[in-house]
């Protein structure tokens, strides 16, 4: 049996595979996941926060892919403003910038 592969295609595989083995960080090392985006050391040092990163994670990593395409954009799209948002108020502006720029790229 022989199928094709549509290459409009590769770029929802691509965001699916980045979703789901990123995902799986917080399932096993939360702490080193929310230190990787530049939270503070009394956020990622919660046991409370852990357990909300790993659980929330593991609901992401859960999204069929019927739904990827359109999930993307609006987590893209709410997450790049959220990312940016925090990283601004925690005060590293530039890591805000970048974080808020290099999102774009994945949820334009």
């Amino acid at each position: 049996m022989t199928t094709s592969f549509p290459l409009a295609h590769i770029s929802s595989v691509l965001a699916a595979a980045v979703l789901t083995f990123g995902g799986m960080i917080p399932l096993f090392n939360p702490h080193f996941a929310m230190s990787s985006l530049v939270l503070p050391q009394r956020i990622t040092a919660s046991k409370e926060a852990q357990f909300i990163m790993a659980l929330g994670m593991a609901r992401t990593i859960t999204i069929g892919f019927d739904e990827v395409d359109i999930m993307l954009f609006i987590l893209g799209s709410y997450l790049r403003a959220t990312d940016a948002y925090i990283c601004w108020q925690e005060g590293v502006p530039k890591k805000a910038i970048f974080r808020g720029t290099a999102s774009a790229a994945i949820a334009p």
